[in-house]
């Protein structure tokens, strides 16, 4: 399969950091010092996949499109602190940045669908290429996106909010407060939120319809970044039990996903030229959907017994040590 190549202009960086930070999370650490460590590491993660990206690498796209979920998910996560007047056009731009790279990224795992089920018949290797124009056309569009002076503004625009945005300097008792906090409190509190949302939703899973699912999938992703991020807080005796946390939140993040590359590579093949009806018949298997969705019923019915944030699992309550 053909993969376009394309020529690097000069790399976005990050604004200058004036903030020297800790390299490590601690539970008594401040919220502002938290959310700068956590959406630097994952900015730096982004612009680190930039020109494998840029070159047609699907794995760099794919950890680029990791390492944005991780930052946006790190926005969320320490919201309302971060909600600042800036903080939607930040926002506005990262969606867009995570629009141009999905695309290619769900015609990537499409494709990868296609290949595996095919072997070598005549009609697939035919039908595939359609599916590798798409990819390329989509991929070049990609490029120039990555390569834009937008990119490089919503980086450096990113990087300067995140170290010294109008959040981090507001006066209020709240603002105050929110800056001051406690990160194990913060996240006990987050944590707890989210998965009291997840799994209320998820108890309806089978119910759901395609969009709801794909929300729920979202939620789903939201948690499993946010544990992943937090891995600093859990102490020695708690590191299995965030583990298990972990591996059911993951099991059912997988079930989600496939359900979800399934609607959208049966969309995308509807958009393919002259591929022909069958071209999406193979994202149909409803065998495979009830097999999904069972397994992500388990993994959230072993996820509710376990009951798993509680402010011991994180670190008893401290005042910031940054």
């Amino acid at each position: 399969m053909s993969r376009p190549t394309t020529s690097s202009t000069a790399p976005a960086k990050p604004a200058t950091r004036r903030n020297v930070l800790p390299g490590r999370l601690s539970p008594g650490m401040a919220c502002d010092t938290a959310f700068r460590i956590i959406a630097r590491r994952h900015l730096d993660a982004v612009l680190a996949q930039h020109d494998g990206t840029c070159r047609g690498d699907p794995d760099a796209l794919h950890q680029i499109r990791i390492a944005l979920t991780h930052l946006r998910t790190a926005i969320r996560f320490f919201s309302p602190m971060v909600d600042d007047a800036l903080r939607p056009s930040v926002w506005a731009e990262l969606r867009w940045l995570n629009s141009q790279l999905g695309l290619v990224r769900d015609l990537d795992v499409a494709i990868e669908r296609v290949v595996a089920e095919s072997g070598e018949e005549l009609a697939v290797v035919a039908e595939l290429q359609h599916w590798d124009e798409k990819r390329a056309e989509s991929h070049r569009l990609l490029a120039r996106a990555l390569q834009s002076a937008r990119f490089r503004r919503l980086v450096e625009q990113t990087s300067t909010w995140i170290e010294s945005g109008p959040w981090s300097t507001r006066r209020s008792k709240e603002a105050v407060r929110l800056r001051r906090c406690p990160l194990a409190d913060h996240a006990t509190a987050r944590l707890t939120e989210w998965e009291e949302t997840l799994l209320r939703r998820a108890r309806k899973l089978r119910k759901l319809d395609v969009e709801k699912r794909h929300k729920l999938r979202l939620l789903n992703k939201r948690m499993t970044y946010s544990v992943e991020s937090l891995a600093d807080l859990f102490a020695d005796d708690s590191l299995t039990k965030q583990k298990s946390i972990l591996k059911q939140l993951r099991k059912a993040q997988r079930s989600l996903g496939q359900l979800n590359d399934d609607a959208r590579g049966q969309a995308l093949a509807a958009s393919l030229n002259g591929a022909g009806p069958e071209a999406g018949i193979r994202f149909l298997d409803r065998k495979r959907e009830k097999k999904l969705l069972r397994t992500a019923s388990k993994a959230y019915r072993k996820l509710d017994k376990a009951k798993p944030f509680r402010s011991s699992d994180l670190a008893p309550n401290s005042t910031p040590d940054d």
